[in-house]
């Protein structure tokens, strides 16, 4: 990083009123941003490891007995309007009331969305009217606090893109530990308080989000403020640029929607994580471990349990040196919740220890995801700064290459598997290895996507087009849940290695075009990489 960079980044904050407080050589309000962001997840990915489980488990384990068919078709509906509603949310931001409120009132929402689910026992009424709940409240708050990641940074920054990286460090901690934690809670104690648990950390999120704001500056404050900084932002564009404004708002808008159509590939792909692998490794996966294996496992899982805490915790640490005395009550709420994921944590290895065989819970897999992004996000932050930045749309193609490998491992571990079997007992080194694939592909493709999101879209639409990119989630999310719900029927024709390779050849079909269309995509970029 050079010093005009460095520079580059104090002025911006100064212009904006930022806090400028500095946590790993970033502005401290990401971090905020960042644990923030990191509830939200909880909630959601908590919510998501039991949704399928739930569903197909049968009655007498209090789950609801439905088909494979029904509960992947319920899953890719779920998902998809939590990805279709941010459109909706961006434009009243964008609009209404600034990111801040927007945020704060999508957090509001989900605490009473899981407050609803975990009244599921009492009728199936409130578990829908959660879901309902989960919806908006997303719609109102994922893009609005991508946005103001964003708006931290000036596009020039080459700390834009490791910044964006570091909060999906944040996204994935948050999701770690609710697919840990509730999937755990759900699965083996009771699944309305699984559900119920993620609602408790969306409402400390709302509360240390709320008592933080200042650090922000004007950022996010109100819509009539994001629109002179847009004016700010597009004068000084053109007159570095020289070109036409209208040449060069088109031209990025398509590139825009290319990443936007390549995202789609991605997502459906990946998004299998909690519906088709949630069955594979329910019904297909060997999870019952004894002896030695168990024992193995259980120390395994206690550092997977422990290590991603420590370093949250660390961050939450830095973050308290620089800003615990300006805003104590944002600190201490965060803290509070810190305290909670400890306690629950210890209880959970506790309990493990004391059970004579090791049996791997089936949304325990989906934590591998989280697990890899935490341990790996800051060295894909520092390959990018250091070693080898390569345009967007060769990190997008690298992305759908790797999600579309991990799907050979889990086809060739499936070649075992009897077409048109019911269960079956393969080893869960192929689901480790795929997560692993999985991972390092979004690395290369998400936190790159929303950071060129924010630098290639005209500022007053910045909302709104990270609207449109979840709306590509959106979509994705509908397809995949809509194939995936084929699972049984391809298997008992083609088996169930067909079906995962299908699944691996969309992804890799769009990394080729990507590829081959790299040079034209930079040049429409204008300069912005």
């Amino acid at each position: 990083m050079n010093l005009n960079q460095d520079e580059a980044l104090i002025k911006h904050l100064a212009k904006e009123g930022i806090d400028d407080k500095m946590v790993m050589g970033h502005p401290a309000s990401l971090f905020l941003l960042f644990f923030t962001e990191m509830w939200e997840r909880f909630s959601y990915y908590g919510m998501r490891a039991l949704l399928t489980l739930f569903l197909i488990s049968t009655i007498t384990d209090g789950g609801w007995g439905w088909s494979n068919e029904d509960a992947l078709q319920l899953y890719g509906w779920y998902t998809g309007l939590v990805y279709l509603t941010p459109l909706l949310g961006g434009i009243i931001a964008d609009k209404l009331t600034g990111y801040r409120k927007a945020i704060l009132i999508g957090a509001l929402i989900m605490t009473l969305g899981h407050a609803s689910m975990a009244l599921e026992g009492f009728s199936t009424n409130f578990f829908f009217l959660g879901l309902a709940l989960m919806i908006l409240g997303n719609g109102m708050f994922k893009p609005n606090i991508s946005s103001m990641v964003g708006q931290l940074y000036p596009d020039s920054s080459a700390k834009k893109d490791s910044g964006y990286t570091i909060f999906y460090m944040g996204i994935n901690a948050g999701a770690f530990l609710g697919m840990m934690l509730c999937g755990y809670i759900g699965e083996k104690v009771g699944w309305h308080y699984g559900f119920g648990l993620a609602g408790v950390f969306m409402f400390f999120g709302m509360l240390q989000f709320y008592f933080g704001q200042k650090i922000f500056g004007i950022i996010g404050s109100t819509p009539s403020k994001n629109e002179e900084i847009a004016e700010i932002y597009e004068e000084e564009e053109v007159a570095h640029d020289g070109t036409s404004k209208a040449g060069i708002v088109r031209d990025r808008l398509i590139v825009v929607g290319v990443f936007m159509i390549a995202s789609l590939f991605f997502f459906f792909a990946f998004e299998q994580a909690g519906g088709s692998m949630s069955i594979f490794a329910k019904d297909y996966t060997q999870r019952t471990l004894d002896g030695n294996a168990g024992l193995i496992f259980k120390w395994i899982d206690t550092l997977l349990t422990i290590f991603p805490i420590l370093i949250v915790t660390y961050v939450l640490y830095l973050l308290g040196k620089q800003v615990a005395k300006k805003y104590p009550l944002t600190i201490l709420f965060t803290a509070i919740s810190f305290v909670i994921i400890w306690g629950l944590g210890i209880w959970k290895i506790n309990r493990e220890f004391n059970q004579e065989n090791a049996e791997v819970a089936a949304s325990w897999f989906q934590i591998l995801n989280s697990f890899f992004i935490i341990t790996l996000a800051t060295s894909f932050s520092k390959f990018w700064e250091k070693v080898w930045n390569p345009s967007g749309p060769i990190k997008f193609a690298l992305g759908l290459l790797l999600v579309g490998f991990g799907f050979v491992f889990l086809a060739y571990g499936s070649m075992s598997i009897p077409i048109g079997a019911k269960v079956a007992s393969v080893s869960m080194i192929w689901l480790i290895l795929a997560y692993f694939f999985h991972t390092a592909g979004e690395l290369c493709l998400s936190p790159v996507g929303l950071s060129y999101v924010s630098k290639l879209s005209p500022k007053k639409l910045v909302g709104l087009l990270f609207g449109l990119w979840f709306t590509a989630s959106a979509i994705a999310n509908f397809i995949g849940g809509f194939v995936g719900s084929y699972i049984d029927k391809i298997t008992e024709t083609y088996g169930m290695s067909t079906f995962f390779l299908f699944i691996g050849a969309v992804p890799a079909f769009a990394a080729i075009l990507l590829i081959l269309f790299n040079k034209k995509l930079v040049k429409m970029m204008h300069g912005i990489n």
